[in-house]
């Protein structure tokens, strides 16, 4: 019997390589953008014409000389391995030497290019399977222009499975955008149907390119927090390591809970040495260090990129090389929830703060009753410098507080909101009372959560219920029976902790004398979120000694001032 087992034909394989490699126009600028990064472009244009199903990127990068102009889009050729060993020290972004040939089976492909130094630049076409049909000197600046058309021309099925034009087009816009948050170090410009369509401005860091990206987010709402991480053959660094003065510095960018966040899940973004990935178990830890900071149902920004050691890393998971296998993740994941932790502390070199007056609108007027509250409760940490003053009470409400660099307006309530919810995080105690809280008509449902919160409760006869042991925190308030039913209705440990919380801090419209503001100050500021209460709501408003000025004109000549 013949075998049924053959070899596929050679023009078989390259489309199904290329397949791989090459799927959309999004795809070919990524290769392309990549190619240009690894040239150490500082400038890159894009060109993109979705109705003729064309690509040009222009970059001022090294070049290619004749030579390498032969090799570019032969198989697997590529200046950037050599040998199995270099697989586990890749450095660059491309490495595998498949896109161009991959784009010569699948399009018309152009390159021209002039090496930096050189005299002349050169023109080739090449033709299928990465042959040269056609090569002449041609005048160019240094660098180097890639031109693709007709792409997905000899698979016509292919585009009739590609989305939309217009899905294509953002898709683009998600690469360009992408890959200058891993590269803020380069001007990206990008043309669509030979108009221009947007441009991303180099900065010095990643903090200048996310407005660019996300104009309703500025600068002043992000925080942007170094990461050391150890460049080793080790996951876990030695303490030899951790001081070594070659540890790379990765970056954390968040927005700050109280200024921005989004409806959607969508601008957690993790980056390993200069590409955005996908990582499931990272984006995750991200997602767990924000929790309780942000309202209900809203999302972070972060972008977090790691230089990690090459010899930490396999790209060779997916030919999009969008997911890898990394090593040591749950010494990443830890260092990362420390880092977003330092990034929302308060601290003397973030409590000068620029934030715009028009957050001053969206303060509220709250009347709530009065209560009695025990502000006697020592600090934690009498040596914390207390980099705020409390000086005065506004509407029995809000907390001015003074520091050197101007003045804050703190919200009282939800300032000790944060200060019990983190205590009952750390110290969830429930105590016994000597006469038992009697509750009325509860279902079924209710008596299981409260049990499941730890607390006693048994039929005390036809409808009622008795409750034995409650939350320490209400074990002297009067409405302590209002809070239990509050808390019957659901939610887990985490919500009957905010639930506690917020019942019992301090409401607003309660008059405090200036200790009693000083010790909440001092205790909020060493919470660990202190930016938002556990529900997301802002806690402070920030008003610097130089906006102050500005508003006031402090800065005019006298004599102009006055008409002279």
């Amino acid at each position: 019997m013949a075998s049924t087992i053959k070899a596929l034909p050679t023009e078989v394989v390259y489309l199904i390589t290329a397949g791989e490699v090459i799927d959309s126009l999004a795809s070919v600028v990524r290769e392309l953008v990549e190619n240009s990064l690894d040239a150490g472009a500082t400038r890159i244009v894009v060109y993109i014409n979705p109705q003729q199903w064309g690509v040009r990127v222009a970059d001022n990068g090294w070049g290619m000389n004749f030579d390498d102009l032969q090799q570019a889009a032969t198989a697997h050729s590529t200046s950037k391995i050599h040998s199995p060993a270099d697989l586990w020290n890749i450095t660059s972004l491309g490495f595998r030497g498949e896109a161009l040939h991959s784009l010569t089976t699948l399009a018309d492909l152009e390159i021209l290019s002039r090496p930096v130094g050189g005299t002349e630049g050169w023109q080739f076409v090449y033709g299928d399977g990465g042959k040269v049909v056609n090569r002449k000197v041609t005048a160019i600046a240094p660098g180097t222009v890639v031109t693709v058309n007709n792409l997905f021309a000899n698979c016509l099925p292919r585009r009739q499975g590609l989305p939309t034009p217009t899905q294509q087009i953002k898709a683009v816009q998600n690469v360009v955008q992408q890959i200058a948050l891993c590269h803020p170090q380069v001007t990206y410009q990008v043309w669509q149907n030979y108009r221009e369509w947007f441009t991303i401005y180099s900065g010095l860091s990643v903090e200048k390119i996310i407005p660019q990206i996300l104009p309703q987010v500025r600068q002043s709402d992000l925080k942007e927090v170094q990461l050391k991480v150890p460049n080793s053959q080790s996951p876990v660094p030695s303490r030899d390591v951790a001081c070594s003065v070659s540890t790379p510095l990765s970056t954390l960018v968040i927005g700050l809970p109280d200024r921005c966040h989004r409806n959607r899940p969508d601008w957690v973004k993790v980056a390993i040495n200069g590409r955005i990935i996908k990582s499931p178990e990272l984006e995750q830890t991200i997602f767990s260090a924000f929790h309780r900071t942000l309202p209900r149902d809203r999302y972070p920004v972060c972008f977090l990129h790691l230089t990690v050691s090459p010899d930490q890393i396999n790209w060779n998971r997916h030919p999009a090389k969008t997911e890898i296998y990394l090593n040591g993740l749950s010494y990443w994941q830890e260092q990362i929830t420390q880092a977003i932790n330092q990034a929302l502390l308060i601290s003397e070199a973030n409590i000068k703060e620029s934030v715009y007056t028009t957050r001053v609108s969206k303060l509220l007027q709250v009347a709530e009753a009065k209560g009695s509250y025990n502000f006697n409760y020592k600090s934690t940490d009498s040596n914390t410098k207390n980099l705020l003053q409390a000086v005065a009470q506004v509407s029995n409400t809000y907390i001015v507080a003074e520091h050197s660099g101007g003045m804050w307006l703190v919200e009282q309530h939800i300032a000790h909101e944060r200060v019990l919810y983190e205590q009952l995080c750390d110290n969830w105690q429930i105590v016994p009372i000597e006469s038992p809280i009697i509750l009325y008509q509860l279902s079924s449902a209710q008596v299981t959560q409260l049990q499941s919160l730890g607390l006693d409760i048994e039929p005390f006869g036809e409808k009622l219920w008795a409750v034995r042991n409650i939350p320490a925190m209400l074990q002297h308030r009067e409405d302590s029976c209002e809070a239990l039913l509050e808390l019957s209705w659901g939610g887990d440990l985490q919500t009957a902790q905010v639930a506690v919380a917020c019942r019992t801090a301090i409401r607003n419209g309660t008059p405090m004398n200036l200790p009693e503001m000083q010790q909440l100050l001092n205790d909020w500021q060493r919470t660990r979120n202190p930016r938002t209460c556990p529900h997301g709501r802002p806690i402070y408003l920030s008003l610097e000694e130089s906006a102050l000025s500005r508003f006031f004109r402090r800065h005019w000549v006298i004599g102009k001032s006055h008409g002279i």
